[in-house]
């Protein structure tokens, strides 16, 4: 494959993964109170996820998701509903805080185990249509015809380190400044915030349109 196409594939990648969404909401919400280990499960999730979107792409059944529009909208209303799911999960948690004013200890800080780390960020990766069309843009302008799913599951690959390597640096912030995302002011104003955050990506992915 020609280098610079491998170049401008993953400048392209680079803007997706360093531009707001989900994941980098759903990092924010894990590692303050579930801590280091469960940030990077979060991120091992998101990478499988990759490689489940762009097998789906490399095999033509992502394809499904264009040309058909009732699949299209199962698929869709399917991730809108998840990422709604968990921001009304973390705003019922940030009412729960701000009503009682609990002391903050490992308990009532629910953390989550490294499985459901990791099932959060793989879950909301492929219930996501625009990761699929995110590949289904990408691979016939990066990637010839003629060439091997060796070279697709590079561009994978690749896409999957810029995404490490970026909330990677965003875990270990985050883990770093603990006496201030240990407040149990400041887990109530992240649980509403990226509760708010996550039903609106739902609700603008439930509103968007095929194609």
């Amino acid at each position: 494959m020609d280098l610079n196409n491998i170049l401008t594939f993953i400048a392209v990648a680079t803007l997706l993964v360093i531009s707001p969404g989900p994941n980098g909401f759903l990092i924010a919400k894990t590692v303050p109170v579930s801590g280091r280990k469960a940030g990077f499960a979060n991120i091992c999730g998101f990478v499988v996820a990759f490689y489940v979107h762009g097998t789906l792409s490399i095999l033509g059944i992502s394809m499904l998701l264009v040309k058909s529009s009732q699949a299209f909208f199962i698929f869709k209303m399917l991730g809108a509903a998840y990422l709604v799911w968990i921001g009304l999960k973390a705003i019922i948690s940030a009412f729960q805080h701000n009503q009682t004013q609990p002391k903050v200890t490992r308990e009532n800080n629910k953390i989550v185990s490294l499985r459901v780390a990791f099932l959060e960020g793989l879950i909301t990766n492929v219930l996501n249509p625009k990761v699929s069309m995110f590949y289904l843009a990408a691979f016939p302008q990066f990637m010839p015809n003629t060439e091997s799913p060796i070279s697709a599951y590079a561009l994978v690959t690749a896409h999957s380190m810029v995404n490490f390597v970026w909330f990677a640096i965003m875990v270990m912030v985050l883990s770093k400044v603990k006496k201030v995302t240990n407040s149990a002011k400041f887990k109530t104003w992240l649980n509403s915030i990226t509760g708010l955050v996550f039903i609106a990506f739902g609700l603008k992915l439930a509103l968007m349109k095929n194609g």
